[in-house]
């Protein structure tokens, strides 16, 4: 269920009456049946995975918890990684591997041996997982609520939280509606309580996740499937387009799914504060930043501190030398291309961003080493940010081009770099259509730098603002249910 869609506000209203006219028992249980209804709108036979992952880990933490032997109990925490990291591998990382791998035999003059995934599922089964192209579907959030899962586990490994033994409230952990299909990815300590809580009606949290909601909302709707148009138009044609035309449109996607993403996080985390629940922040303000590792602090906060935490710090962090250090944060920057998807452009999109946060690095350590010392003022803060943003955005282009080859990110990139200022600009829109989604960029740069939060304590004031956004959002949106880009993560 697209949380863009009248299905999803009809769907939002009467889950949010019935939760707030339930005790604690009933609330668990309409928020499962719930999520499980909203999780199923999309495949339903999915769900079939996604509760096999929670039995898995529901055991595995009692049985870890339960252990007395180290080695026992990180055995069954290897179990249970394992079991998650397959079946995420299996569907969304198995077509890329045998064309990777077929290709290469291929080169080789070797017959390709590598069977397709749907050659491997069962034919009554294969018919509700292939597409129409014969490629087996995947599960919409598997990387968000296997990663989820898995820090459950690792949790209860290090002793950090107690295993759940309800079994409902477990279920409802991986599978609350919000955040299930695209985070934030929410640890155990933050969440598993709440569950267990009973919230009581409050007007100022109902007013402030409302309020979210309608601008995640508007972010999406009028900003980035505005900006989408633009952007989907030029890497339709790469060869039809100039180096402006694309340029362009790159900025664009830069901006599309920063509000697409931040939109879907802001509509989540307002939904679930409505009820009462608070989800992590997953976004501050990234463009924003002077620096690419500045950048990794405010963007998907939830999946870098789970990189952090669960990868860059057990491969030995910054304790085991410089040298190592650097080779930590490329290969954290490696997975997270991969976990993205099985690209090749996932995986040069994670290498450089982890080739920019070495350089930077080893250029701070040379420049302290020399002497050297840059004046911090609004003009070198402006500076950086302005290159920040460039180096960003370079490497989005790999990401925008995600299931075409690579030479045609490249193709792009060296089109973008020899553009000629006095090309035309080749648009689906008109001057005033192209001079609007501009002014919508500088109106989220300026609310977002002045204000963070839309304010919602003056209760007149919410009933002015809250109407007029979502006014604004169903006049000027481009009403088409656009998927949501990490959807498909």
């Amino acid at each position: 269920m697209l949380f863009n869609s009248i299905q999803f506000v009809i769907f939002f209203i009467v889950v949010t009456l019935a939760y707030f006219s339930l005790s604690w028992r009933g609330r668990w249980i309409l928020l499962l049946l719930t999520s499980c209804y909203f999780y199923m709108v999309f495949k339903p036979v999915f769900i079939l995975i996604l509760f096999g992952t929670i039995v898995i880990d529901y055991y595995a933490g009692i049985w870890i918890e339960q252990s007395q032997g180290r080695n026992q109990r990180k055995m069954l925490l290897v179990l249970s990684l394992i079991s998650n990291i397959g079946i995420l591998a299996f569907f969304k990382y198995y077509d890329f591997l045998q064309d990777s791998v077929n290709t290469l035999l291929q080169g080789a003059h070797l017959r390709p041996y590598v069977p397709p995934l749907t050659g491997l599922i069962p034919g009554n089964i294969a018919e509700w997982m292939v597409t129409g192209e014969g490629r087996v579907l995947l599960p919409i959030g598997l990387s968000f609520h296997t990663f989820q899962a898995m820090s459950y586990t690792i949790e209860v490994y290090r002793g950090n939280q107690q295993a759940e033994r309800h079994f409902g409230i477990y279920a409802l952990y991986v599978m609350f509606y919000p955040q299930l299909v695209a985070g934030p990815i929410e640890r155990p300590q933050n969440m598993l309580w709440q569950y267990h809580a009973y919230f009581k009606y409050d007007f100022e949290q109902v007013k402030q996740g409302l309020m979210q909601m309608a601008f995640g909302m508007f972010k999406k709707i009028v900003i980035a499937d505005r900006l989408a148009e633009v952007v989907d138009y030029a890497y339709a044609d790469v060869a039809g387009n100039n180096g402006l035309s694309l340029l362009v449109a790159t900025v664009f996607f830069a901006f599309q799914i920063y509000c697409d993403f931040s939109g879907y996080s802001d509509i989540a985390i307002g939904a679930a504060r409505v009820m009462g629940f608070t989800l992590m922040d997953n976004f501050r303000s990234p463009y924003a930043s002077s620096s690419v590792s500045e950048f990794w602090g405010r963007w998907h906060i939830s999946l870098s501190s789970w990189f952090k935490d669960y990868l860059y710090i057990p491969l030995g962090g910054n304790r085991k030398g410089e040298f190592r250090k650097y080779v930590n944060q490329f290969i954290v920057f490696l997975v997270s291309g991969l976990w993205h998807g099985a690209s090749w452009n996932y995986v040069i999109w994670g290498g450089l961003h982890g080739t920019y946060q070495v350089t930077a690095s080893l250029r701070d350590k040379w420049l302290k080493k020399a002497g050297v010392e840059i004046p911090q003022n609004a003009f070198t803060k402006a500076l950086n940010i302005f290159f920040t943003f460039v180096l960003v955005t370079i490497a989005w282009v790999f990401f925008r081009n995600k299931e075409a080859p690579v030479m045609r990110s490249f193709v792009i990139l060296n089109k973008i770099f020899h553009l000629s200022w006095t090309d035309p600009l080749r648009t689906p829109f008109n001057a005033v259509e192209m001079w609007f989604c501009v002014f919508l960029i500088a109106f989220l740069l300026v609310k977002e730098r002045f204000y963070k939060r839309i304010p919602t304590a003056n209760t007149r004031l919410f009933f002015i603002l809250f109407p007029v956004i979502a006014f604004l959002t169903y006049f000027l949106g481009v009403v088409t249910e656009n998927q949501f880009i990490y959807f498909q993560f």
